[in-house]
């Protein structure tokens, strides 16, 4: 199975930090389970610190920073999925961006943060989602405005539309795809938790960590629907294996943490949807 990038894994081991910092040492010995040349996590190493997205403190020992913390929150977020979801109404949050010919890096941050928080794209300059997260829209602009929303976007809630745009809205977020995702999550899930005990150490870090990963970006990405178009009783059934598979994950990669004295709170996981904005675009 496809390994991480040197950046995603930096981002990923420094995501289980509950406190303290990472050394080099330990994302070296780290990316070496993964065939990563310890050349290639300096180099992204000196990028994410240039971007602010990781720190260093006072022992050269590294930590995440204050520009990644929008969207680590994001990706966290898929422990308490249930908890963020309200009863829908039947309105919409709409995002209005007049800015068609924006290009780019501006152009790339603008559509990852609407597709973190489930916006799907009605018609040119129109993204919507339904109204049914406990937020509320001041709160969302908020957030999407952290997230990398471009500073002249409208966000506001939509009421009353018509019956073709509302079919339409519904039928953006194709719910069949939805559940067969949930479904093809779940079971590689169970069956690498069958064997997860047997394999030698690295190896099970090594899968833990890749299929633990893809999972959590399946969550991380999900739309939050409400039930009146996606029944979530299959997403919860994933996140709750999630939660076991997590536990176990953190067993696997217990001992090498500890050897290198990093406390941390969960187990490392491939958050690679987070973390590059052309590839979560095209989630």
């Amino acid at each position: 199975m496809p390994g991480p990038t040197p950046r995603s894994l930096i981002l990923d081991l420094l995501s289980t930090l509950t406190r303290g910092s990472m050394p080099v040492a330990a994302l070296v010995e780290a990316a070496e389970i993964f065939g990563l040349a310890p050349g290639t996590v300096r180099v992204a190493l000196a990028r994410l610190l240039a971007s602010g997205r990781i720190e260093r403190d006072e022992r050269g020992r590294y930590r995440l920073g204050s520009a990644a913390a929008p969207i680590q929150a994001v990706v966290q977020g898929w422990r308490d999925l249930g908890a963020r979801s309200a009863p829908w109404d039947g309105s919409w949050w709409g995002v209005l961006d007049a800015d068609a010919a924006r290009r780019g890096a501006a152009a790339r941050r603008h559509a990852r943060a609407l597709r973190l928080r489930g916006f799907r794209r009605l018609r040119p300059g129109l993204s919507l989602r339904p109204a049914n997260l406990r937020v509320g829209c001041a709160a969302l602009r908020d957030e999407l405005a952290r997230l990398g929303m471009a500073p002249g976007a409208l966000v506001c809630t939509l009421r009353d539309l018509d019956d073709a745009s509302e079919a339409r809205a519904r039928s953006l977020y194709e719910p069949e795809v939805l559940r067969a995702g949930y479904r093809d999550a779940l079971a590689e899930l169970e069956a690498s938790h069958a064997h997860l005990a047997s394999l030698p150490l690295p190896e099970a870090m090594r899968e833990s960590f890749l299929i633990g990963g893809r999972a959590i970006q399946r969550l991380a990405l999900d739309p939050l629907l409400p039930r009146e178009i996606l029944d979530p009783h299959e997403r919860d059934a994933l996140q709750r294996a999630l939660r076991d598979y997590d536990r176990r994950g953190r067993e696997c990669w217990a001992a090498f943490l500890a050897r290198f004295d990093v406390p941390h709170r969960q187990a490392p996981a491939d958050t690679r949807a987070a973390d590059g904005a052309a590839r979560l675009v095209a989630a």
